[in-house]
């Protein structure tokens, strides 16, 4: 029962204990939210859409997702409370491949080390430091 020199082991010397779970890298996930479609998981593209909770859309991802009528459509979680087109506003991104976004207001490039907001009256992407800096309730730009 014991090792050698007669020490015996205990319990937790034995067995080991469930696995740490993997923690997910804050960068890469705030990287994937600005420049992947939350549907589709692809690099987005020119026309981009935003949902009420702020998830950006290739949208013809969403409206291949809309006009899917099957009975075995397996709901996305990411799209699940998008029930119509109303239910999603375009807005006036520049073209991602060209070149990184930049806050017109601070200047802040949009790298997925700062964050930025999508405002859905006027469809504008700014840094959230902009936002807290100039406190108006109308468009920046």
């Amino acid at each position: 029962m014991g090792c050698d020199g007669g020490t015996i082991p205990k319990r937790h010397e034995l067995v080991k204990g469930p696995r740490k779970a993997e923690q997910v890298d804050k960068v890469a996930e705030l990287v994937a939210r600005w420049f992947y479609c939350a549907l589709s998981q692809e690099k987005l593209r020119r026309p981009i859409v935003a949902c009420e909770l702020g998830r950006l859309y290739n949208k013809d991802a969403i409206i291949e997702y809309l006009l899917d009528k099957s009975p075995d459509k397996n709901p996305m979680e990411s799209a699940s409370h998008i029930k119509s087109i109303k239910s999603i506003k375009g807005d006036k991104y520049d073209d991602l491949q060209a070149a990184h976004f930049i806050c017109p207001v601070v200047g802040l490039e949009m790298n997925g080390r700062h964050r930025f907001c999508f405002l859905r009256n006027c469809g504008c992407v700014f840094s959230e430091r902009a936002l807290k800096e100039i406190k108006a309730e109308v468009c920046h730009k």
